[in-house]
């Protein structure tokens, strides 16, 4: 025998529907954005199952926001997979990959863009100062946006080069994108309006960024050899350490993530909440479909 009631079925299953509802919206949001920029988006890697995939990770991660709320953390999403794509897969030279670098970094500053990439970005950067406490807290999102760009161009070059160990590829978890987005998000939905409270968030973000990083690369290990793509588990000679460093990695951030919930309740859920569901995602299915 159980002790205590049972959870209502029906009631489980009607917030679930609202969060799938959150994601549908989304999905038909990222279809328009893409749409309106076909020349970043090409339909091939840019599918249908993509957008869908994105929308479900915001929605699950942060169901309390509406859809409108979350439209503008999921296009800065669509933009972290925009900016993996050039520097992965249309790149042919490290010049190319600064100049993708040096667009990001004009465009946070304020310039205007004429390419498809910046423009992109720009509508993302207009969206976002929109917050009351943009003028405070854009500094940080430049920071991380400078930190993710250079990961991938350091990524890029590794790629040509000598091969990383596994710890300083854990260092440059920044090229997953996932921080980045944190910090637009917050700014965004006014979850964070003190520097010094985001600047706190930043740091669990960061190792919940890492944690990212390994299951990511325990779910596409296949793709990635088969492409060239670096992956932890490409770094090591016995393949069960990535699977230790991932389970340390999660303890590790259950133990900041607990800190952190004294202070910051709701962000430590969303944190959370993004490294549960990303960890079942990647487990049976990868974001990218054809790459």
């Amino acid at each position: 025998m159980t002790g205590g009631p049972l959870p209502d079925p029906i009631a489980a299953a009607a917030e679930q529907g609202r969060i799938c509802a959150l994601a549908a919206h989304g999905q038909r949001g990222l279809r328009r954005a893409a749409a309106a920029h076909p020349d970043l988006f090409p339909g091939e890697p840019f599918d249908a199952t993509l957008f869908s995939s994105i929308a479900s990770a915001m929605a699950f991660s942060a169901p309390w926001h509406t859809a409108a709320e979350l439209a503008v953390t999921n296009r800065a999403v669509l933009w972290g997979f925009a900016v993996d794509w050039l520097v992965d897969h249309e790149a042919t030279s490290r010049a190319e990959v600064d100049r993708i670098s040096d667009t990001c970094l004009a465009v946070l500053d304020g310039a205007d863009a004429d390419d498809p990439l910046g423009r992109f970005l720009a509508e993302l950067r207009d969206d976002v100062a929109a917050a009351p406490a943009y003028p405070a807290l854009r500094g940080r999102w430049r920071a991380t946006m400078e930190r993710t760009v250079r990961a991938m161009a350091r990524e890029w070059t590794w790629r040509r080069t000598t091969r990383p160990t596994l710890a300083d590829y854990l260092d440059n978890a920044d090229n997953l994108a996932a921080t980045v987005v944190d910090v637009a998000h917050w700014i965004h939905t006014g979850s964070v309006v003190d520097p010094a409270a985001l600047d706190r968030l930043i740091e669990v973000a960061d190792e919940v960024q890492r944690a990212l990083r390994l299951v990511n690369d325990l779910g596409t290990h296949r793709r990635d050899a088969e492409s060239g793509d670096l992956n932890a588990l490409l770094l090591v000679d016995d393949p069960a350490e990535v699977e230790r460093r991932f389970a340390e990695q999660v303890d590790h951030c259950r133990v900041r993530l607990a800190k952190l919930a004294d202070e910051s309740p709701r962000e430590a859920e969303f944190l959370s909440r993004q490294l549960g569901f990303t960890t079942g995602f990647y487990r049976h299915t990868d974001f990218w479909g054809v790459r």
